[in-house]
């Protein structure tokens, strides 16, 4: 299947049988796929191909996922998709601080991966609504386009987000100076087509403190509130 109009997925697990299993699954499904054993062939299949989405394990021998996640992050907003064969909440919250965008604990029913990709797919590519295409807002020195879904700094240099980063601005940007309850914000940024985790905000709150606030340690655009949950105290203009 050639159809770059088609998702091209592609699967990061050293078990072959699970790269295999996952493949044709996928391929049933309408997606198109690729596969890598290792951090190695990772690289060379994303070098060589453009692809929509990673699926990556976690646990595997040499670079393991997380390490590949973050270097992965460090120059890309492509959605990952992490897989583990432990379910532990620290792993879990480890991976989205690494930059995540999803998780799923092995063993796990591969249609319930499939509807993963799909949730986190349609939040990648989906036009925002709120706000006509190409408008943009400016706060504290930095440029959000909308229209791009890109964030510039006042240098003007471009920060890379993850997908969920982008959401949970672009959230907190079009509601300043409102207290928004992790609720609220699981609505705005990622919908309830996914199932949220306990501790998701909180993370990708963490993950852009480290990104557009001068002390992340002491932060003046989002600001916690005590049993309330967060504000972005910044002025927005368009």
């Amino acid at each position: 299947m050639n159809d770059t109009s088609v998702p091209h997925i592609l699967v990061v697990d050293d078990d072959r049988e699970i790269r295999d299993l996952l493949s044709r699954f996928l391929v049933k499904h309408g997606l198109r796929v690729s596969a890598a054993r290792d951090g190695v062939e990772m690289m060379r299949s994303l070098d060589g191909a453009a692809i929509d989405l990673v699926v990556l394990d976690l646990m595997m021998p040499g670079e393991d996922g997380l390490s590949l996640c973050r270097r992965l992050r460090a120059k890309s907003a492509l959605p990952v998709i992490m897989l583990t064969a432990m379910g532990e909440e620290t792993d879990r919250i480890v991976g989205l601080e690494m930059g995540a965008d999803d998780y799923l604990a092995k063993p796990f029913n591969p249609r319930e991966l499939l509807a993963r990709i799909k949730a986190v797919l349609r939040r990648a590519q989906a036009p925002q609504a709120a706000l006509p295409a190409g408008a943009l807002l400016r706060f504290s020195g930095w440029v959000l386009d909308a229209g791009a879904r890109t964030l510039t700094n006042a240098a003007g240099g471009e920060v890379i987000l993850s997908t969920g980063e982008w959401e949970l601005l672009y959230a907190f940007v079009t509601h300043p100076r409102r207290v928004l309850s992790r609720d609220q914000l699981l609505d705005l940024a990622r919908g309830r087509a996914a199932v949220p985790f306990d501790r998701s905000i909180d993370i990708q709150v963490m993950r852009l403190r480290r990104k557009i606030e001068a002390d992340p340690a002491d932060p003046q655009l989002i600001k916690t509130v005590r049993g309330g949950g967060y504000v972005f105290a910044a002025e927005v203009t368009g």
